[in-house]
């Protein structure tokens, strides 16, 4: 039996960056993925919303995602836009990028990184013990690690296995997706109920186009066909366009669950094994990136033995409420784009709402996940947000504070006197700087600048105050781990 300190069942978006994650952090990790590449062989997200962007700008990666995508305003509530080029973040865009892309830049970072997948196989259950879990795979060579993570998608084996409750709504309506040749000229754009057809690619306008329209039902059963896609055209505008060519086809629904706990005992659930939603406001794969940069450093410390295995809990505790506002908006915007006078006179309220700047940036910055806030307690407003990627000046000349992450430690940002903040080096980066300039969060507003900040790995502040306050001892027990022997006559804070 091959063994690993962990296993991810899936290689999407989530089980990806967790895999890069874990790799940073030196813990021996396996993908089990079931496609024989990264392909996909259907739809997926469109795009990256802000903070997702951040988060791979925090690991030194963004620019290869800039470099393929274009770089726009992307976020929307129920088709009604949301600029956020005036929110404080060197990233106040949105990136338009096909899943296809995302995929596979991630693939090649996490293979850089030296991170084995093994193809054609998927984890089809699991049996747990007091030190590990013994994992099946559909090969019938089964793998042995410390954790279990499920990154497999909305009809999680691993979640099904572990018998957890996934709660929430059954479909109400459903659409059909593809991505088909015309022979004429189509009416691109989006359409009042969700959907609307597009280029695959904007620089063209002969196509291919993907479409994405309603279906008269839900759950309509069986695989969809190019009949299907000519009826529901004709249904929507009167005609098929002479579509023709399909090179994948598929559906979708408005089905809208959430795992009852993220976790149970050594197997964990991110991404879509988590939460399943619509796509109103593009929210999915975002949504289980985060995950995995969440849940990526609390498992590296646990399997490393700096922190105990409570720490996996506030995995649950800080994620859960995440994806349960998602799974909120997004069936609010499914709602809102019923298509009758009614549901019409309440977007347009909706819309005049968002046209004002205080609803614009909250529920932009809802979206974005910009205005992310980990309730950690009561103090600073930055604690248990996300950190801004402010310029500072050190000693060895200007760098940016999300430069300082790329290695995902946790850094002590110290704004105050030089020198006087002494933690654990060898787990702890501690920077020596100072910034002139406003401390602005999106969404919030301007802060108060702190003395010093002890900054995670993911990038959201655990603490603030002054390096010589002992509450900052007990943060770093919290977040980085057991303090580490002290030689003797030395001391360590």
């Amino acid at each position: 039996m091959t063994e690993h300190a962990v296993v991810i069942a899936g290689g999407g978006p989530t089980g990806l960056m967790l895999a890069g994650e874990l790799a940073l952090a030196g813990v021996d990790v396996v993908i089990v993925e079931r496609r024989t590449s990264q392909a996909l062989d259907g739809s997926r997200a469109g795009g990256l919303h802000s903070r997702s962007l951040e988060v791979l700008d925090q690991r030194g990666i963004v620019d290869r995602f800039l470099a393929e995508g274009r770089a726009m305003q992307i976020a929307g509530f129920v088709g009604i836009p949301l600029d956020i080029s005036d929110f404080p973040t060197r990233h106040n865009y949105g990136l338009a990028l096909w899943q296809s892309h995302i995929e596979r830049l991630l693939a090649g970072w996490v293979d850089e990184l030296g991170v084995p997948v093994v193809r054609e196989r998927e984890v089809t259950g699991f049996a747990q013990d007091d030190s590990g879990v013994d994992v099946e795979v559909s090969d019938g060579r089964p793998l042995r690690a410390q954790y279990l993570v499920g990154c497999d998608g909305g009809r999680s084996a691993v979640r099904k296995s572990a018998g957890i409750d996934f709660v929430g709504w059954d479909a109400t309506v459903g659409w059909l997706i593809a991505e088909v040749a015309m022979e004429q000229e189509p009416q691109v754009g989006m359409r009042r109920e969700g959907g609307g057809i597009g280029p695959v690619d904007p620089q063209r306008d002969d196509g291919p186009y993907r479409v994405v329209l309603q279906e008269r039902l839900a759950d309509q059963p069986g695989e969809p066909s190019l009949q299907d896609v000519r009826d529901a055209l004709t249904a929507a505008y009167g005609t098929d366009y002479g579509v023709h060519s399909p090179t994948w086809i598929s559906r979708f629904s408005d089905a809208t669950r959430q795992a009852a706990s993220y976790r149970q005992g050594r197997v964990l659930l991110a991404g879509d094994a988590a939460h399943v939603h619509p796509p109103q406001g593009g929210q999915g794969l975002n949504t289980g990136v985060q995950d995995a940069v969440n849940l990526g450093w609390k498992l590296a410390q646990v399997v490393h033995g700096t922190s105990p295995d409570s720490l996996l809990d506030t995995y649950h505790s800080e994620r859960h409420p995440v994806a349960a506002r998602v799974l909120q908006n997004t069936m609010a915007q499914v709602a809102l784009s019923t298509p009758d006078d009614r549901h019409d006179a309440l977007r347009a309220t909706m819309a005049e709402l968002l046209a004002m700047d205080e609803p614009r940036r909250r529920i932009a910055g809802m979206l974005s996940a910009l205005d992310l806030h980990y309730d950690l307690g009561d103090g600073h407003p930055l604690l248990g947000r996300r950190m801004p990627d402010l310029d500072l000046d050190t000693a060895d000349g200007p760098v940016r504070v999300f430069s300082l992450l790329h290695d995902a430690r946790p850094m002590l940002l110290n704004l105050g006197d030089p020198g006087r903040a002494e933690v654990w080096s060898d787990r702890v980066r501690v920077v020596d700087a100072t910034y002139d300039g406003a401390w602005e969060l999106p969404v919030l507003g301007a802060v108060d600048a702190p003395t010093a900040v002890l900054v995670r790995p993911d990038g959201h502040v655990a603490w603030t105050g002054d390096p010589a306050d002992p509450a900052l001892s007990e943060a770093l027990d919290t977040w980085v781990g057991t303090r580490p022997a002290v030689p003797p006559g030395r001391m360590t804070r």
